[in-house]
């Protein structure tokens, strides 16, 4: 997205529990939901700290499908330290359009001189690493043809400053025997792990709104070594969409509420997100300080932190399943006082367990702006924790030990039919009356087939496919694919996908796939991306030049069809103008609920090398009238789910490119892409995490359709 004064801004927020706002009283509830099994790789071992209380000892030597006590859909799974896939493969990778034959795509820091001993200080290796090949660092705004994958197997790796993580990286841990990124006693820097470098006079590596394409999976990251006096932080993470944090372990020295800890897991003051899932924090003075335009987040767990979650400012986050346990505060939404610094928060299908206090808001009926400091909480579980809900000077808004079904602070709206007058005739128009309110309201109704045994909305973690043999991956490549971004690749493609058997994996090594006809993805095929590979609809091709009759580029079954299909880190894209193309269609319906999805799996259209659809041709021309350039229009639309497709998405960026991200102008950019998605399912539909921007008639269409579970999306025109 463009930076904030270039930019006009259209938020749409779905808050689940605005569906209805009938007021009632929820009776008390304690009972704690079943633990359900998803993927999270807990290693603790090196958190023994002698003010630890023993349930935490509880994460020590569990059996490889144990869930560890207190903490929600987590599940320690090939923990033995099997091999993990994604260091044997082979790697083969190669950047399209870029202008670096002998680029490296794949590094692994050991192959850089990393120890990972647990005594080396391995903090230059590891940058060298990250930096190898003239990227996009400093002095650089963004750049899609200098990918990395910066592998770390398992230890400990010591380090003193930060490790810098230059754009478009992907920093990924062992997911069967997590690597730990520790820092030395005599640490300096803002953070073990920094994904945008402060700069003086208040500048940074990266503009934050666009700092876009990152990944940390797999790691323990710990500053117990570090004085609590220290302002550290394991992660400063100021991102922007297409980012994710997944499977990371933080830990800090633990303390109590008060002992002035500056010890924080997450540090993140800005920008434009963005998604992360299946974090577990321990101890610090601050598990979680967020400040972000637009995030969601889930399974997240607090240990024994003074503060779990603090809430330095905000546009609209969702917090999903969430659990805190053992901490001074759980969510702090204070900051401003009488003027709210948080905009919109969701917290949905949460526990906090044995809090000093629950939640401290400084909302009130006539704070101000008014809509500042909206809260909503749905179905959230408050265990030896009283207050749930208070004021920063300890009176209580909602007493606790108790389930809150549903609770709202903010604008509560009651639509109707409004009659008027207008050149003698009668009229009906949809109006509202609204009012502010703080109170417990009635549940929303919820379809049960969004909903899973516990009554929760389900969820499913991005795969990672941790107990797959290497030899279950069949790659592209080695099929015979070229990936070269110029040659056509539809045949290649398509019977690639239809050789693959029911336990192989479609390994599509980095490149970028010229498709010239539908690809038709086979019902029950899992596709595996490496760093983002790119699908490139070709727009010279007949099938998608004709706007009055599109097709779709990939077509995920026909309808009626049910499947297994999975899809994992790709970015789908046009190569010229097609105002015929559908990116995706997808028809198929999962064989059980969330059986079927994408994830990290992104719509980009323009903007990059090789889309033919940049700022050499299409430069933002605002003073001067003019019509559509026919050669800088997109696809007719990025995104259609039919009325029998069915499935789980989870961060998801469809994005019509505003600015140049190759060429050295980085100018704002004109591009006309039709339509964003299009949703017409008859459920169940669960979209976690998604953002579609900057097409001309809609970005989120929602027709007909039913059981579609969203829990933010945001929207912004160009």
């Amino acid at each position: 997205m463009a930076p904030p004064l270039s930019r006009i801004v259209c938020l749409t927020v779905l808050l689940l529990s605005f569906f209805s706002f009938l007021l009632a009283v929820r009776a008390a509830d304690l009972q704690v939901p079943t633990l359900s099994p998803l993927e999270l790789n807990v290693e603790l071992n090196s958190l023994d700290t002698q003010t630890i209380e023993p349930e935490i000892h509880g994460f020590h030597n569990l059996d490889e499908t144990e869930a560890p006590a207190g903490t929600h859909l987590h599940e320690k799974r090939y923990g033995s330290g099997a091999p993990y896939w994604y260091s044997q493969i082979k790697r083969q990778g190669k950047i399209a359009y870029g202008a670096n034959a002998s680029y490296i795509l794949w590094r692994n820091v050991k192959d850089y001189g990393a120890k990972g001993d647990g005594v080396t200080d391995d903090t230059d290796a590891i940058n060298n690493a990250t930096a190898d090949g003239n990227r996009c660092g400093l002095g650089c705004d963004s750049s899609t043809t200098t990918p990395a994958i910066v592998y770390f197997p398992p230890g400990t790796y010591m380090v003193s400053t930060p490790l810098i993580m230059y754009y478009y990286t992907q920093f990924v841990g062992d997911a069967n025997n997590l690597p730990t990124i520790m820092g030395t006693p005599n640490f300096f820097g803002i953070a073990l792990i920094d994904s945008d470098v402060y700069l003086p006079y208040g500048f940074s590596w990266y503009t934050n709104q666009n700092n876009f394409y990152r990944q940390i999976r797999n790691f323990v990251l710990d500053i117990t070594q570090l004085p609590t006096t220290h302002a550290v932080h394991c992660l400063h993470w100021q991102v922007a969409q297409a980012t994710s944090l997944q499977n990371i372990v933080f830990n800090m020295v633990v303390g109590y509420l008060g002992d002035g800890s500056q010890q924080q897991g997450i540090f993140m003051d800005n920008g434009s997100g963005g998604f992360m899932e299946d974090l577990i924090f321990n101890g610090g003075g601050v598990g979680f300080f967020s400040g972000n335009q637009q995030f969601t987040v889930r399974n997240l767990t607090f240990n024994y932190c003074a503060t779990a979650i603090y809430q330095n400012w905000n546009w609209v986050f969702n917090y999903k399943g969430i659990t805190m346990n053992n901490c001074g505060i759980g969510m702090d939404l204070s900051t401003g006082g009488e003027v709210p610094a948080t905009g919109s928060i969701i917290l949905q299908d949460s526990t906090l367990n044995n809090c000093q206090y629950g939640i401290i808001t400084t909302f009130s009926t006539n704070s101000t702006p008014t809509s500042a400091g909206t809260l909503v909480l749905d179905n959230v579980n408050f265990i030896n924790t009283d207050p749930a809900v208070q004021f920063p000077n300890n009176s209580a808004i909602i007493p606790g030990n108790r389930r809150v079904a549903s609770f709202v602070q903010g604008t509560a709206y009651s639509a109707f039919d409004a009659e008027e007058t207008i050149h003698n005739l009668t009229c009906w128009e949809p109006t509202a009356n609204f009012s502010r309110i703080q109170q417990l309201v009635d549940p929303p109704p919820k379809s049960a087939s969004l909903m899973d045994p516990t009554g929760t909305i389900w969820e499913r973690s991005r795969p990672q496919y941790e107990g797959v043999p290497v030899e279950s991956f069949i790659s592209s490549y080695d099929y015979g694919c070229v990936g070269d971004g110029l040659t056509d690749d539809t045949q290649c493609v398509q019977s690639f996908l239809d050789s693959i058997g029911p336990d192989q994996i479609a390994y599509f090594d980095h490149g970028a796939y010229l498709i010239s006809d539908t690809i038709q993805v086979p019902n029950n095929v899992k596709m595996q991306g490496e760093i983002w590979p790119l699908f490139m609809i070709d727009g010279s091709s007949p099938t998608f030049s004709d706007v009055d009759n599109p097709k779709p580029g990939f077509r995920v079954g026909n309808p009626g069809d049910t499947g297994t299909v999975e899809m994992v880190e790709f970015v789908f894209e046009t190569r010229g103008s097609a105002p015929g193309c559908i990116m995706m269609e997808w028809n198929l319906a999962g064989t059980s609920p969330t059986a079927t999805g994408m994830w990290d799996t992104h719509f980009r259209v323009g903007g990059s090398n090789g889309t033919l659809l940049q700022s050499d041709h299409c430069t933002k021309t605002p003073t001067v009238a003019h019509t559509a350039n026919p050669k800088c229009i997109g696809a007719f639309m990025m995104l259609h789910i039919t009325r029998s497709g069915s499935l789980i998405m989870s961060n998801n960026w469809g994005w019509v490119s505003d600015h140049e991200l190759d060429l050295p102008d980085h100018n704002q950019i004109d591009i006309y892409n039709g339509r964003g998605v299009l949703i017409e399912s008859q459920g169940p539909v669960w979209m976690y995490g998604t953002s579609f921007e900057h097409s001309v008639l809609y970005n989120y269409q929602i027709a007909n359709a039913k059981e579609i579970y969203m829990g933010i999306i945001q929207s912004e025109t160009a």
